[in-house]
């Protein structure tokens, strides 16, 4: 996510290792929609707490469910120009919990649906 957001042509991110099906989608589109703004975003992100909820392995694609909390506090909008920061909301959630559904395809696992909660972790 870091270089798809980082990088407006969006050729070094290969998400396509990590990501899939809806999640892999919204993805590039959020990061277009940013580029075409002139934005980019540069610096780190983090996930902790990282909880597997639900697993399933006998059913036709194995999956599982994971909590984690996304810490996007040092993770920073910038003009994609001047490398000079854009204003943030002041009630921007910087550390919220997410759930995470991954699928096991013949590559290894992928995120193929993320669902922010909007709450603080």
């Amino acid at each position: 996510m870091e270089k798809l957001y980082a990088d407006p042509t969006g050729k070094r991110a290969r998400l396509d290792q990590f990501a899939a099906s809806a999640a892999l989608k919204n993805a590039e589109s959020d990061a277009k929609r940013a580029h075409d703004r002139g934005r980019i975003y540069m610096g780190s992100v983090a996930l902790t707490d990282q909880t597997v909820t639900k697993v399933n392995v006998s059913g036709k694609i194995p999956n599982a469910t994971v909590s984690s909390c996304l810490d996007i506090s040092k993770w920073r909008r910038v003009d994609a120009e001047t490398k000079k920061l854009v204003p943030q909301p002041e009630n921007r959630l910087t550390k919220y919990l997410i759930v995470s559904i991954i699928e096991k395809y013949p590559g290894g696992w992928r995120v193929t649906r993320d669902e922010p909660q909007g709450k603080s972790c």
